[in-house]
């Protein structure tokens, strides 16, 4: 059964006293204490903290990578903390996309062929595949690289190439974590800037973990973890309204 959705002032995201501790006895390590988060559609949130913090713990929970050992994490009113394996899996492909600091392009593929492959996954046919994925390449600027394979791009280019991967299903969150952690400055802002576009532009909810106070800038909000806890929650700008999904969306 499909559940209903929520109201649209209903949080996107919310996690209710969300644990992680990993290890048993003396050696267990509780890597989150009892986290309280909500994310609205259409928010633009970097999380922040030092080494340790739980940032990255939280950031695996969210995206469906990893499970809380106790608490409520509920994604559009699905309660995700009772979903088995397939079933995260298939919330995963279907609502988020994901960008990592070290790209993580396969080396000897061309670019185009890098951004089909989320939609190869999902069983889309090849023509399909190759339209969506010269889009996407096209919406990050990169027309006319489909060809060129990950040896014969800039570190820019790279990370744009794995911006397009992530986008081409068309997800509902971008989870990037230190996008910009192996980029000159320079580069590390026009990707920002990427990335804060299609948030604006699209509506795509983005989280971002960060250790860059400039790049984190980009966010219209900042949640400071420390020590597994949420220490600080710093709205840069208005909260977005979240539109109501179409009649019949999926």
């Amino acid at each position: 059964m499909t559940p209903s959705r929520p109201e649209a002032s209903a949080p996107l995201i919310r996690l209710r006293g969300v644990t992680k501790v990993y290890g048993e006895g003396a050696v267990a390590f509780q890597a989150l204490k009892g986290v309280d988060l909500d994310v609205r559609r259409g928010e633009f949130v970097a999380i922040m903290g030092p080494s340790g913090s739980g940032k990255s713990t939280a950031m695996n929970v969210l995206g469906c990578l990893d499970t809380p050992t106790s608490g409520e994490f509920e994604f559009e009113g699905i309660p995700v903390h009772g979903l088995d394996r397939d079933a995260r899996a298939r919330l995963r492909r279907r609502h988020f996309g994901f960008v990592f600091q070290g790209f993580n392009l396969l080396a000897r593929t061309s670019a185009l062929e890098n951004v089909e492959l989320p939609l190869l996954y999902r069983g889309e046919p090849a023509a399909r595949r190759r339209a969506a994925a010269r889009d996407a390449l096209a919406q990050v600027g990169l027309a006319g690289w489909e060809a060129h394979t990950p040896g014969e791009l800039s570190g820019g280019q790279q990370q744009r190439v794995a911006i397009a991967r992530a986008i081409v299903t068309q997800p509902t969150v971008l989870l990037a974590d230190e996008p910009t952690g192996n980029l000159d400055s320079e580069r590390s802002r026009e990707i920002m800037a990427l990335i804060a576009g299609l948030n604006r532009d699209r509506g795509i909810t983005v989280l971002m973990v960060t250790h860059e106070p400039d790049m984190a800038a980009f966010a219209r909000r900042i949640v400071h973890f420390v020590d597994g806890r949420i220490a600080r929650d710093e709205r840069l700008a208005p909260e977005p309204v979240a539109e109501p999904a179409a009649e019949g969306a999926a």
